[in-house]
């Protein structure tokens, strides 16, 4: 007897309700089931050859499921497999079922291995690309990877202290327009020579040596990074190129500062960068460090202090606080990674005074805390602003520059161009002169000992010793400056510390 929806639709019973469709004799059974909770399913009834019977789940009916005529269809199609010969269902359908999975896995492996070769042919195809930057290429890797500033597990600063801008102007110039797009693993002895060449005949030989200073570092870190073979620049010395580097040696003679002192008052320099000379010359410090100066009272906490430091490093400045009262100008920082505290003489406390008589209020309404501030009063000039002043008013009128000063020759001294470096060379110079040692003069001006063993075991700053060189100094500059210059100089000569 045929099973109907009727059957099927039957409210549950406490007992399950089961309905059977002969599909013929030895075939199989079509079978219905209604449960006491109201499930109702379809099943295929056979008997496997061991003479055991089993029912093979078809499908749900309802909703979502199977209506009796296509459980039906499903049930004669089970039935004629059993018929071909297929008598143990269950091991079929699990022998299928294992032969789907093996393919699946099959499949699954051989994606697996498909995108793992995809994978090493990306970084295969990745590590041809790498070795085929373009010199535009290589510089940005460089740039990115060692000339930006970090501190070094040693804590010592490493970098460069603008991140590179600098030799990237510098290879804008003078490098991308002729290699830049040209594969680094390409570049040859012969490109890179005809760049130096070129600025050799043109007289720029600074140039041409700082070009082969960078040039060699960035393909050095090339090869490093197996991106060239070797070092195209490798053995190239500056000689060759533009010749050694000529250290200056220019310092102001007594009678050449009383021209410049003079000088001072008719060449219409800012009032403040007259002041900032005498303190070069009286402090020997570096113009980064003076522009970095900071009066002591600015320091009303640690974060004050902070954030002045912070507006000193980003301002490419050298942070230092003056205690005009303490007689000091504690620097925390330098170049040579150390701090240095001046000493200040009679004769720089005039000039810092002066500057303090000069001191105006910044948009809060507050004294500003810098020395040397630009027109905002909230950070320190320009650290090129004072040496563009000098060197316009040491240049021939025929030379002078647009919407700059007039007084072309107005600083110009009768012994020849001068810099702020000099005044610095000069300051030394004349603790020379007055007995100082040379390691008393290093200190003054916070150079690191050239001995190894004096760098390493040496501890003492000499720091009586500095004071009473920086009170020489500035006595000497005083009766040079500011006394007349037919009086004697009555300034102590000290013997030379062995």
């Amino acid at each position: 007897m045929a099973i109907t929806t009727a059957e099927m639709d039957s409210d549950p019973q406490a007992k399950e309700l089961w309905f059977t469709e002969s599909l013929g004799r030895g075939f199989g059974a079509f079978l219905g089931r209604v449960t006491p909770s109201g499930e109702r399913r379809f099943y295929f009834r056979y008997t496997d050859p061991e003479g055991r019977q089993h029912r093979r789940l078809i499908g749900a009916y309802g909703a979502g499921g199977l209506t009796v005529a296509q459980a039906r269809v499903k049930a004669r199609e089970l039935s004629a497999l059993y018929q071909s010969g297929v008598r143990d269902l269950r091991a079929h359908f699990e022998a299928l079922a294992a032969t789907e999975a093996a393919a699946l896995e099959a499949q699954r492996l051989a994606a697996e291995a498909e995108a793992r070769q995809l994978e090493e042919d990306a970084r295969a195809a990745e590590l041809v690309a790498s070795r085929r930057l373009t010199v535009r290429q290589l510089f940005l890797r460089w740039q990115a990877t060692d000339l930006q500033p970090h501190i070094g597990t040693d804590g010592k600063r490493l970098g460069r202290k603008d991140g590179g801008a600098f030799v990237a102007a510098q290879f804008e110039r003078h490098v991308f327009p002729t290699i830049g797009d040209q594969a680094a693993a390409d570049l040859t002895r012969q490109d890179l020579l005809a760049i130096l060449d070129a600025r050799k005949a043109a007289g720029t030989l600074r140039t041409a040596n700082m070009l082969l200073t960078d040039l060699r570092q960035m393909l050095a870190f090339a090869v490093e990074r197996a991106i060239i073979p070797t070092n195209p620049l490798q053995g190239i010395q500056r000689r060759k190129i533009g010749g050694k580097d000529t250290e200056r040696e220019r310092v102001l003679s007594d009678a050449e500062l009383r021209q410049l002192w003079a000088a001072l008052p008719a060449a219409r320099l800012n009032p403040r960068s007259r002041c900032a000379l005498g303190l070069i010359l009286a402090t020997g410090v570096r113009v980064g460090e003076a522009t970095g100066a900071t009066w002591a009272d600015a320091h009303t906490d640690r974060d004050r202090t902070a954030l002045l430091r912070a507006v000193a490093e980003s301002a490419e400045t050298k942070f230092g606080i003056v205690d005009m009262a303490a007689r000091t100008w504690h620097l925390p920082d330098t170049k040579n990674q150390r701090e240095h505290t001046i000493h200040l003489s009679d004769f720089a406390l005039t000039q810092l005074q002066e500057l303090a008589q000069l001191r105006e209020l910044d948009e809060k309404g507050e004294p500003s805390p810098w020395l040397f501030p630009d027109r905002s009063r909230v950070q320190p000039v320009c650290v090129k602003s004072l040496g563009k002043q000098i060197a316009d008013r040491q240049r021939p009128a025929d030379k002078r520059m647009k919407h700059r000063a007039k007084g072309t020759e107005a600083l110009r001294l009768d012994a020849g161009p001068w810099t702020l470096h000099d005044l610095r060379r000069t300051a030394a110079t004349i603790l020379a002169r007055l007995g100082f040692s040379t390691d008393v003069i290093d200190e003054c001006l916070n150079h690191m000992l050239q001995s190894k063993v004096a760098r390493i075991y040496i501890r003492d700053r000499r720091e009586a010793d500095q004071r009473r060189a920086f009170d020489a100094l500035g006595a000497h500059l005083d009766a040079t400056l500011c006394n007349d210059v037919s009086a004697p100089i009555n300034v102590l000569q000290l013997h030379r510390v062995a």
